[in-house]
């Protein structure tokens, strides 16, 4: 604790520090990369795996069930309809939920009465229905149009906090960096697209916008006046910023991510509980990705839109003569 508490005063007094704004070239490259990655990599596999609110299917509601295994409900279903690949869940206590592609209605009797079967329950306690692509589509429109104004809100509410455009523009960009790594990462391990992960998707903008803000505060409170004072330069300074809210980043990120993944390792594995799984599984990416990306994007990249600027490139210059005469 004693180290961790010296590592945490070192890294505020500039005693260490770990070059961030320095070699922001390579985690800009990094960062490129995934992001392509995240765009090919679902194209390439063929598109997401959505769920059935998106893509449309058969649910079955199988209640009052003694022994809540999955295997039992799969087989049953594929005894009827081999080429469909069944999701089973178990969303309450004696409470499955048999999801597939969209089955005709006689198939659907039969698997229904299979489920019955398997379960050892009467007909009465399974219930099926056929849930159309219309309703996913519209909550996929509806979250576009709440990005898209979050975005705009978001990009003018900093502008104006900050009162310089480049931390908005900043911000922003890394914000669509973690939404495009988050949903790559989906993409690539083929978890289920549900609206439950499209809520999740919208609520992550929330926390790494949280963390972003921040780490600028900082970064804005370090560079005030920057040109009156010859000791450290602008990137210096954005750099000395990010190494002294790296703890609480760390801090608060652990402490975001630790109650979801109950959620998601108990809540959702052991309980089978699948909107929670849904929303926990968005919420634990896109936390660690949004704080990854405050420190490695967000901040470097406002350094770099800024060291152009004719102030500081005159200040730059003042440093070096000051070093170079020291």
């Amino acid at each position: 604790m004693a180290n961790l508490a010296t590592w945490g005063n070192e890294l505020y007094t500039g005693k260490r520090s770990y070059p961030f704004v320095g070699k922001r070239k390579l985690w800009f490259a990094i960062a490129g990369v995934l992001v392509l990655l995240s765009i090919l990599v679902p194209v390439v596999k063929g598109g997401f795996n959505l769920g059935i609110d998106f893509r449309g299917g058969s649910e079955f509601t199988v209640s009052s069930v003694e022994k809540t295994d999955v295997t039992v409900g799969e087989q049953a279903v594929l005894a009827i309809a081999a080429d469909h690949h069944p999701s089973v869940t178990n969303i309450a206590p004696n409470t499955m939920r048999i999801q597939t592609d969209k089955l005709t209605d006689d198939q659907s009797l039969e698997v229904a009465q299979a489920l019955a079967s398997a379960y050892g329950v009467t007909a009465s306690e399974v219930t099926s229905t056929f849930v159309g692509p219309t309703w996913g589509a519209d909550v996929s429109k509806q979250a576009l149009i709440g990005l898209i104004v979050f975005v705009v809100l978001v990009a003018l509410l900093m502008a104006a906090y900050f009162r310089t455009w480049k931390m908005s523009l900043a911000a922003i960009i890394g914000l669509l960096a973690v939404v495009i790594i988050t949903a790559g990462i989906y993409g690539l391990s083929g978890f289920e697209v549900t609206p439950s992960a499209v809520i999740g998707f919208l609520t992550i903008l929330s926390y790494s916008l949280y963390d972003t803000v921040v780490v600028f505060d900082k970064i804005r409170e370090n560079t005030a006046g920057f040109a009156d004072q010859h000791k450290r330069n602008f990137e210096e300074l954005v750099n000395l910023g990010i190494n002294q809210t790296l703890v609480r980043s760390i801090n608060t990120s652990v402490v975001a991510v630790l109650p979801v993944a109950s959620i998601l390792f108990i809540g959702s594995y052991l309980l089978g509980a699948g909107t929670l799984k849904d929303l926990s599984l968005a919420l634990f990416i896109g936390i660690i990705v949004g704080t990854l990306a405050t420190i490695f994007i967000q901040a470097p990249l406002y350094a770099w839109l800024r060291h152009k600027d004719a102030d500081v490139v005159a200040h730059n210059k003042k440093i070096e003569l000051v070093r170079q005469e020291a």
